[in-house]
């Protein structure tokens, strides 16, 4: 399991959110490219970007933050948010972006899921984010019918890489993960799948490194890492003792 540190994007800050409102935001850091540069000297393997302000608009919006993130370090980055078309997709793989997240998409337009796992095999991963595990869409302001599980059984047909799954009601609350949702996610399908939401500490992280054999190969942190409740080469030091 690898621990995969968060850099939430709005207004080219680096925040974090509760609950995934906008209004309850926190600013941790001005600049992108260098709080990017400090998880990578920390031991992050692979950073895990969101533009938030494109999640709410359906188009993106940070990417001279983002632009400088990729510029900054040299493990790989995913990025998330605002991500509605092909067009959008190539552009940001092109400026360096290794794999991009696509969510509200995939349940409002499965067909563009598949088109972009034909021309970009290898780079796509699904976000599902989930309430009461019931799908949520457009910057989780809409709960849908769809069960979490349904949706990433039929995204894994059509090749993505991986689904990062999140539990809405854990996020930025540091109330520890779902660990029951998370390993029922990851016992419907075979593709890995990365929780999200939750983690507040180096209890957590063993916890879901319990359920690691069910298929969760990794865990995104954002909060607990810019509070310091969670030290990151700590973190990524327990999750290779176990290895």
């Amino acid at each position: 399991m690898i621990v995969i540190p968060a850099i939430d994007l709005k207004e080219g800050r680096c925040v974090r959110l509760e609950q995934g409102l906008m209004e309850k935001d926190t600013v941790y850091n001005d600049d992108p490219g260098a709080q990017a540069r400090s998880w990578q000297e920390q031991g992050g393997e692979l950073l895990h970007i969101v533009d938030l302000d494109g999640a709410f608009a359906g188009v993106p919006r940070n990417r001279d933050a983002i632009r400088a993130i990729v510029e900054a370090v040299s493990i790989p980055t995913e990025l998330g948010g605002g991500i509605r078309d092909l067009q959008t997709i190539e552009a940001y793989l092109d400026l360096g972006i290794d794999r991009v997240i696509l969510g509200t998409v995939a349940k409002e337009n499965p067909g563009l899921v598949r088109e972009a796992c034909r021309r970009f095999p290898g780079h796509v991963v699904v976000g599902i984010d989930a309430r009461d595990g019931m799908v949520a869409v457009r910057g989780w302001a809409d709960v849908t019918e769809k069960l979490a599980t349904e949706l990433a059984r039929e995204m894994e047909g059509f090749g993505v890489e991986a689904i990062i799954y999140t539990d809405i009601a854990r996020d930025g609350m540091m109330g520890g993960p779902n660990l029951e949702a998370t390993r029922a996610l990851a016992e419907s399908i075979s593709i890995p799948v990365i929780a999200s939401g939750g983690v507040s500490c180096l209890d957590d992280i063993a916890r879901l490194m319990t359920i690691e054999r069910y298929g969760v190969t990794g865990v995104i942190t954002g909060k607990a890492l810019y509070t310091g409740s969670l030290d990151l080469r700590k973190a990524v030091a327990l999750t290779k003792s176990k290895a």
